[in-house]
């Protein structure tokens, strides 16, 4: 029987630790045993239904993938990275004083953005719709700015080959080749941005070293494409930017795998796999080439600037078909979305 009790001056034989605590329940302060969240297996408990596991409705895709054609699309994404940085190059070699080059890649920019577009609007089924895109301006939308940085560069590149080859209105000439020149990188990267602003998972969670990887490519076709076309006196610059893109797009593509961990797995497997370890490859031996004998011997300089074209078209391809690999598997999908809860 409890010796406590309430009087005139207050509480009086309270035993102090043994006041309720509202709210609190059994704690180790009061003398209980902690409580533990989540369910506790007695011993020698056996589970009676198996772990969940990950799966989908009768392992359909999660979402949608693309139904982009890989020639329109990949091949968009190609000559549109040649184009842009094909025009860098034509600027930097006509401010250098290397007419050929700067020739010839003007003329392999003007070639490249009208594939580049033509490819886009037979993707889009209409032309109509490409003119369409026009009608507004929506800087949230990848897709509107891509048209509008479209329609602003080819003409401008229309007519710096132009004048060039036709000799006539020089200072007209090489404002074109400026204001290519200008948006030329916007051209080559911003179909990055297109690509990684879907919810194609292996497009989506390489958003960040995306832009580098297409940046370093669209140099590496650039490079290749002047190894080719221009003479071995010329080759200086060409032989850097080899360099400069092999080694950047080598290296974002590393750093996007390994930050994407198992996303990243349709880029190692399958058939974009294989593109992209050939691209690799391509690109080293290209560059190498380059380096050795793109100054001295034309012919080894013709054929390290068609590995570095193979191997840019090779690293479009494979993106493209990483990229559709990894909306047909739900897991790719799902898992990262449940890792990121957990965090």
């Amino acid at each position: 029987m409890s010796s406590s009790g309430v009087g005139k001056d207050g509480v009086y034989g309270a035993r102090p630790g043994s006041e309720a605590l509202i709210g609190q329940g059994l704690d180790d302060r009061g003398g209980g045993r902690p409580r533990r969240r989540g369910r506790r297996r007695r011993k020698g408990e056996q589970l009676m239904v198996p772990e969940a596991e990950f799966t989908s409705y009768y392992g359909r895709p999660v979402i949608k993938a693309p139904r982009w054609k890989p020639l329109d699309i990949a091949g968009y994404f190609f000559l549109g990275g040649l184009a842009g940085a094909g025009s860098v190059l034509a600027a930097g070699a006509q401010a250098t004083g290397r007419p050929f080059m700067a020739r010839a890649m003007k003329i392999s920019s003007l070639v490249a953005i009208t594939g580049s577009t033509a490819a886009l609007i037979h993707d889009l089924g209409r032309p109509e719709r490409f003119y369409n895109m026009l009608r507004v301006v929506r800087p949230t939308s990848p897709m509107n700015m891509g048209s509008w940085l479209l329609s602003a560069y080819a003409p401008a590149a229309g007519a710096a080959a132009f004048l060039d080859v036709t000799g006539t209105l020089p200072r007209v000439g090489r404002t074109a080749t400026a204001g290519a020149a200008l948006l030329g990188p916007a051209v080559a990267a911003y179909t990055a941005v297109l690509a990684t602003n879907t919810a194609v998972p292996a497009w989506h969670d390489g958003y960040r070293e995306m832009p580098f990887v297409f940046t370093g490519s669209a140099t590496t076709a650039a490079a290749g494409m002047a190894l080719i076309a221009s003479p071995v006196a010329e080759n200086g610059p060409a032989v850097s930017a080899a360099v400069f893109g092999a080694v950047l797009e080598a290296g974002a593509v590393k750093l996007m795998e390994h930050r994407l961990g198992m996303v990243a797995e349709p880029y190692r497997q399958g058939g974009a796999g294989r593109l992209m370890r050939l691209a690799e490859g391509m690109a080293i031996a290209g560059a190498a080439g380059a380096a050795l004998f793109g100054r001295r011997n034309r012919a080894a300089a013709a054929v390290s600037g068609a590995a570095l074209l193979a191997a840019s078209a090779c690293t479009r391809f494979g993106i493209f078909h990483a990229g559709i690999a990894s909306a047909n598997d739900p897991k790719y999908t799902v898992l990262p979305q449940k890792e990121r809860l957990r965090n």
